[in-house]
């Protein structure tokens, strides 16, 4: 583990590589998971303001479930998060060439929205969980994300380069380049 001031950092991020391969995993980050997305109390109330606009990017079933449940729900670990389809896929995906890709993010790139995706998504597959002294960034190696370790391999590609504006947006760019730092004296004394 890496501590920065509040922030414990897994090695993984530092040490494994990671690219997503979106032509090769088809978008199941969006597709697969026992709960929706990670939403802080911010992100729920901008889902329920930008919903209106962002109706019109959805799949008619990812309608449905929220005008059923709600913009955002709370799941089985008392998480806030975004609904699901059939207990799978986010409300929010919408189908293009057989991906799973975001709707929010579809419509924040065509510049209807100034929000462009849960950070938690963002982040993906790193995941950070607030504790009452520190906050913990960890990555997730799943299944499903087996062609982006492997691009991540090819092309040498590191899980914190690949998630540099997600990270910035998370901890800071003054924390990032802390991070980046840590990595490279990490490397050079061959501890990683």
């Amino acid at each position: 583990m890496l501590r920065i001031e509040d922030t414990i950092f897994s090695l993984d991020i530092l040490e494994k590589k990671f690219k997503c391969n979106l032509p090769l995993c088809l978008g199941n980050c969006c597709r697969y998971g026992d709960s929706g997305a990670p939403l802080s109390n911010t992100e729920v109330h901008l889902l329920d303001s930008i919903w209106p606009v962002v109706k019109s990017y959805l799949r008619p079933e990812g309608i449905k479930i929220i005008k059923e449940k709600g913009t955002s729900i709370t799941d089985f670990e008392n998480d806030t998060v975004t609904p699901l389809i059939d207990n799978r896929e986010c409300t929010y995906t919408v189908l293009k060439d057989n991906i799973f890709i975001c709707g929010i993010e579809k419509a924040w790139m065509d510049g209807k929205i100034n929000f462009q995706k849960p950070l938690s998504c963002h982040l993906f597959p790193i995941r950070i969980k607030q504790f009452s002294e520190f906050r913990a960034v960890n990555y997730e190696e799943l299944p499903f994300c087996s062609s982006g370790r492997e691009e991540g391999s090819r092309e040498g590609v590191y899980v914190y380069e690949f998630l540099k504006e997600p990270l910035i947006r998370a901890i800071g760019e003054k924390m990032y380049g802390e991070l980046c730092r840590a990595a490279d004296e990490l490397k050079n004394k061959s501890i990683i």
